[in-house]
């Protein structure tokens, strides 16, 4: 497969070549209602169907969540893709094979190669439970499970397995040039090999989209290295997976927080007591990576780590990473475990219920942040602020810019109680704002307002159901921004697709184009309170400076009486 972005007119002819009802029903089950098809709701929980499929449109909506698209949109909800492997998964179910344009380099496999490697994973995968199952060498692993508490039923939805105690248990089984690709083979200088993973309980490593891509294995005794992870491959790249999370979203796409523990056990263990949403780094650092795709399905991630002093080290390193990954929306939390207790001795111990209240108490990022610089720091003196500041700053500064960022320096300069100079930190950090907002074309708060309103055209409710009395707001382009919600209001459009729609030819379809295809960066869930949040201070600073304009006023060329009258109510209302 070829680099290059993949050319529009393709999508386009992608789109018409495939009818969404057939792509939907191979996945979901439709039935024919009146003009449309329709179905329980994949993407909610449900009794009666509300999600439907209008094949002339070609076009799905759930009416319960509210989940909606094309073809394309689908794939990617459905399947928990990115936007490429969606129009490569459509285009295959099409038969069409994917162009690019102006390629720059060329991929070691292709496409054919590569599904090779992914079937001789799965059949070694195959081949691995078999042997847990049957073998005599399996019953030591079945016993260790066992012992462990892990029952069959767990040991089933994670695939567990047993790599035999052979040297070449896979050669002659499978072939030796895929065994190499795939990593499951060490190689000697004579092009001979013998299996990488041996004696081991094996862990099948699935990528969001269910396929092997690696294998972890755990010794049953003593032994060192007690864990051992696949190579990277052409499958495999440790620093983009996480384990479980094909699993987790098996069970739930759209969960409330995932929880990040450090081992395979750790997902397991939990798994089996009803803790369905851990996942773990495999045995690397977190990366940005990791948490960049772990927030394509949640808005919270809880780090789990054991309570002693490498365990609090390990808390450290892993947060260090985070702060380029805190946009909009999006929440970490800190979860220090009791002393001498991991994961799967704290459930058991405590059971379910408690264990769950802990994930739910865990420490804000912001808190444990600013608690870890503090707790040794004698902040009386003016010694201990400086250094506070200096070390913090380090960390604060990676924050991308936006509210957060802005209230974590406040909370420094409240802490460091050096208020001339802080007060100089926020004045520079707004005129950096300012200045990325120019150069990035980040948006204002009203164009985010709207912009979010245009893409989720249902948040119109919110508006509606707040009194605004519009008079009394003063802000750059305050008419347009009315007049666009008026639209909203009047069109109640199922998508912001139907909405721009309803702008062609009119003198604000650039503007309207504009907001509608900015990256707001703000998962899913996270939505509706980012609006609310960014609507209530839209409204505050509007008010205030509609008052401002109006004392202004008063005091240079006097008020008419319904402007009086208008001051009069801004006053009683302050």
């Amino acid at each position: 497969m070829s680099g290059g972005r993949i050319p529009r007119e393709f999508i386009d002819e992608l789109l018409v070549r495939v009818d969404i009802v057939d792509l939907i029903d191979s996945h979901v089950p439709l039935k024919k209602t009146g003009g449309n098809y329709v179905a329980r709701c994949p993407f909610h929980t449900e009794k009666t169907p509300s999600f439907s499929v209008n094949r002339n449109k070609q076009f799905f909506h759930c009416f319960g969540c509210g989940a909606s698209g094309n073809a394309i949109s689908f794939l990617m909800d459905f399947n928990h893709l990115d936007f490429v492997e969606a129009v490569e998964d459509l285009a295959s179910f099409a038969g069409l094979d994917v162009p690019r344009e102006s390629p720059t380099y060329q991929v070691g496999q292709n496409k054919t190669d590569l599904n090779s490697l992914y079937l001789v994973m799965e059949r070694v995968a195959a081949f691995y439970v078999e042997q847990l199952r049957t073998s005599e060498q399996g019953k030591k692993a079945v016993a260790y499970l066992t012992k462990r508490g892990i029952t069959s039923k767990v040991a089933g939805d994670f695939m567990l397995g047993y790599a035999p105690d052979e040297w070449r248990g896979l050669l002659g089984r499978f072939k030796q040039d895929l065994l190499n690709d795939t990593g499951m083979l060490i190689s000697k200088e004579d092009g001979s090999g013998y299996d990488r993973f041996r004696g081991r309980i094996m862990f099948p490593i699935r990528d969001k989209r269910g396929r092997i891509v690696g294998f972890g294995g755990r010794v049953l005794d003593d032994a060192l290295p007690k864990y051992l992870n696949s190579p990277e491959t052409p499958l495999f790249h440790k620093g983009r997976e996480v384990y479980g999370l094909y699993e987790l979203l098996k069970k739930n796409s759209k969960p409330q927080r995932i929880l990040l523990v450090e081992g395979y056990m750790d997902v397991i263990a939990l798994a089996q007591f009803g803790v369905d949403y851990a996942v773990a780094a495999l045995g690397t650092a977190t990366s940005q990576v990791h948490l960049d795709l772990l927030f394509r399905f949640s808005s919270e991630l809880v780090f789990c780590f054991d309570g002693d002093a490498a365990g609090r080290d390990a808390a450290w390193r892993a947060i260090a990473a985070v702060f380029p990954s805190l946009k909009g929306g999006r929440k970490i939390r800190i979860m220090l475990l009791p002393k001498n207790h991991d994961p799967d001795s704290l459930v058991r111990e405590e059971g379910l219920d408690k264990f769950t209240e802990r994930v739910g108490m865990a420490q804000a990022l912001s808190d444990y942040f600013f608690e870890h610089f503090s707790q040794d720091l004698k902040l009386s003196e003016m010694e201990g602020r400086s250094k506070l500041r200096d070390e913090a700053e380090t960390y604060l500064k990676q924050l991308p810019i936006g509210a957060f960022r802005e209230m974590m320096f406040e909370k420094l300069a409240s802490l460091a109680k050096q208020h001339i100079l802080d007060n100089e930190t926020i004045l520079a950090y707004k005129k950096q704002e300012k200045k990325h907002r120019q150069k990035t074309g980040r948006p204002s708060l009203p164009s985010f307002v709207v912009a979010l309103l245009l893409q989720n055209p249902r948040l119109i409710e919110i508006v509606e159901q707040k009194e605004i009395d519009w008079d009394q707001l003063a802000f750059e382009g305050v008419e347009k921004f009315k007049n666009i919600l008026q639209m909203i209001a009047d069109k109640k459009p199922a998508n912001y697709g139907m909405l721009i729609e309803s702008y062609r030819g009119h003198a604000d379809e650039a503007l309207v184009k504009k907001l509608a295809s900015l990256d707001l960066l703000i998962p899913n869930d996270g939505i509706e309170a980012e609006f609310c949040d960014a609507l209530d201070g839209l409204l505050r600073q509007a008010r205030s400076a509609g008052l401002e304009k109006l004392l202004i006023k008063e005091k240079t060329r006097g008020l008419e009486m319904h402007e009086k009258e208008m001051l009069r109510k801004m006053l009683t209302n302050k």
